[in-house]
């Protein structure tokens, strides 16, 4: 009886282990068939879905497990999500430093993989002007012309997109701002130095466009109002500025940047 005993008590053991044995085979197979299935367009909706509600810390979370992903469209959205990490102001100095390096990365991986890709240009620009600002200023202008290119690039690939141009009008409007001193810098590293008058920036197509968008999109992009604005009150013309800049004021915060504006 107590050989039986053992016996049986040693069958169930061997059961019992064999059991978690196929269970944990199953587990495993589960995920290799998880991996095996996986579709960057799955990925890319649930990126878009967290964008859109402003899930920042969730967005990045999910797609930095790509980050040796192939994908154009992943990549470049890994460089968005990385810079919106840096912009949150529970983010540590240099936690930020390192988001701001490696979203300019991803972004040059997007290029890499995809030239023709026009997000990856817009957001190579931005990220590389981000860079700028722990590198220096004598760095930060002598991207600037390999920026303004990217964004160009981009404009040429999707003509439509309100941010590229938005960002065009920035550049212009940094530049009719600069400095003195940071203009002398700029004619010491170009032949012909980048410039752009306000003048210049008020003719162009682009501050039009920018009143088109807003009157297609009111919440377009709240800095669009500001700069708006801000180029208004540089042409003296108090009344335009008022206009805008009470329109960024009134503008529904719901991004950190939303609420520097």
């Amino acid at each position: 009886t107590q050989v039986l005993r053992k016996s049986l008590q040693r069958g169930i053991v061997l059961s019992t282990g064999s059991f978690l044995v196929y269970e944990a085979h199953k587990l495993i197979s589960g995920f290799a068939e998880i991996h095996a299935s996986f579709k960057v367009e799955d990925v890319i909706e649930q990126a878009d879905y967290l964008y859109g509600s402003g899930e920042t810390e969730k967005l990045y979370r999910l797609l930095v497990q790509h980050k040796n992903s192939d994908d154009a469209e992943l990549l470049w959205r890994l460089a968005r999500s990385s810079r919106d990490l840096a912009q949150l102001g529970s983010t540590s100095a240099e936690e930020k430093r390192q988001l701001t390096y490696d979203s300019l990365e991803y972004a040059k991986k997007a290029l890499e993989k995809n030239e023709s890709n026009f997000a990856a240009h817009k957001w190579y620009g931005i990220c590389l002007s981000d860079v700028g600002d722990y590198e220096g200023i004598k760095t930060k202008i002598g991207n600037a012309i390999i920026i303004k290119e990217h964004f160009q690039r981009a404009i040429e690939l999707n003509p439509k997109d309100a941010t590229t141009i938005h960002l065009i009008g920035i550049w212009c409007y940094s530049f009719a701002e600069m400095p003195w001193y940071q203009r002398k810098i700029a004619a010491t590293l170009f032949a012909t130095p980048p410039t752009s008058t306000f003048q210049e920036y008020a003719a162009n197509s682009h501050l039009k466009l920018f009143s088109c968008l807003y009157a297609a999109d009111p919440n377009f992009y709240s800095k669009n109002l500001l700069f708006l604005g801000k180029t208004y009150l540089k042409l003296n013309n108090k009344k335009m500025a008022l206009l805008w800049l009470s329109k960024a004021k009134e503008y529904p915060a719901q991004t950190e940047e939303d609420k520097q504006v």
